[in-house]
């Protein structure tokens, strides 16, 4: 038993392994050899802030391991450079709480308490690359990037790794944010990369695009979007219907069909779309920011393991404008790179040990 932190995991788990270990369980998803449980939320009602307590689950049998990705966090529903935003913390701005606990299918031996900074961000990009990898045409050259922070980093890295991008065009609101990631990116990825004072001057001519931002409200629209276009998302929320309805495809990267009553007054979808109980009355409940959006989270949507496996084709041609919601799988892929992230460590003589007697007893439960 090991307890790895982000230090550890970014020594072992880099852009192509996190891809490929990503493209590995969507195949053995296919095989019903791999499975996952959605995210469920648990908001409670605090002042002035929510308390949000997070779960996902998944299981790869080929690398002998399920994971629980566990999240307890504040929530902060704010006004930012002019986008309604949600930040997040544990116990002060700035930290925060997220921990993957990783066990062996073959004989429940628990395994590993996972930091899940630097591997959050990791497969949130890799399935963004995998998404353009099987969406987006095979010439793509030009990425716009919506955002820069983490995950700006992360979908730029995937995205480049999958496809010959040449350059990339950024926006953040933030002037100084968006040209300290250009600077950035641009020695890191080796290619251009270009700040810009608009979310519409990113997207012109580009590709692909990539939205990366925590914003409760629409950061494209529909008039920018051009033929062939593939894009990608992090939130719900960052899309509005007038890009859903210009888009000839839309995918996503699983289903997160709930058999739970959603009218029930304990249950509410979240700003992110995701599936969650609360704790509090209806009052409470409609102060909790919600994705106006959820008709990208149709469980009918075709997927991209869906395209890996033939059973649906996906892009047809290169005029079409793909759109994939990167939703969906989150359990599976924490399984797939917290166990490959454990692999690797272990093998490296990484991570600090825990005695196995802290977390077995001898009293039956």
């Amino acid at each position: 038993m090991i307890f790895l932190t982000n230090a550890h995991v970014e020594q072992v788990l880099d852009m192509p392994t996190c891809i490929q270990a990503m493209e590995e369980a969507y195949h053995e998803l296919n095989q019903l050899r791999a499975g996952y449980r959605p995210r469920i939320d648990f908001y409670v009602p605090q002042e002035p802030h929510y308390y949000r307590w997070g779960t996902m689950e998944g299981a790869s049998r080929k690398l002998g391991v399920f994971a629980i990705r566990m999240k307890s966090d504040m929530l902060a529903w704010e006004n930012k450079d002019g986008f309604i935003v949600e930040d997040k913390y544990c116990i002060e701005r700035g930290t925060y709480c997220g921990l993957i606990f990783l066990t062996s299918t073959r004989n429940g031996e628990p395994l590993a308490i996972i930091n899940d900074g630097y591997l959050q961000h990791m497969r949130v990009g890799a399935c963004a690359g995998l998404g353009t990898k099987y969406l987006a045409r095979q010439n793509s050259k030009v990425l716009a990037m919506i955002g820069s922070g983490g995950m700006a980093r992360t979908y730029a890295e995937a995205i480049k790794h999958v496809k010959p991008i040449e350059v990339m065009r950024v926006f953040s609101p933030t002037k100084a944010n968006r040209e300290a990631y250009a600077a950035e990116m641009t020695e890191k990825l080796d290619m251009e990369v270009i700040a810009v004072d608009s979310p519409e001057k990113a997207l012109k001519g580009a590709d692909v695009v990539a939205l990366t931002t925590d914003s409760l409200v629409p950061v494209i629209k529909a008039d920018w979007l051009e033929p062939g276009m593939h894009i990608n998302n992090v939130r719900n929320n960052e899309a509005g219907p007038d890009v859903l309805k210009r888009a000839d495809v839309i995918a996503r990267l699983g289903t997160s069909t709930l058999f739970a009553d959603r009218n029930a007054p304990e249950v509410t979808t979240g700003s992110d779309g995701m599936f969650g109980y609360i704790a509090g009355n209806a009052d409470e409940k409609s102060k909790i920011p919600s994705a106006p959006h959820y008709e990208i989270d149709n469980p009918g949507i075709g997927t991209v393991p869906d395209v890996m496996a033939g059973r649906w084709i996906g892009r047809a041609n290169d005029q079409q404008i793909t759109f994939l919601n990167n939703q969906g799988t989150q359990g599976l892929q924490f399984a797939a790179v917290g166990g490959t992230a454990y692999n690797l460590a272990r093998a490296k003589g990484l991570g600090h040990p825990l005695p196995l007697e802290w977390f077995t007893q001898n009293i039956r439960d």
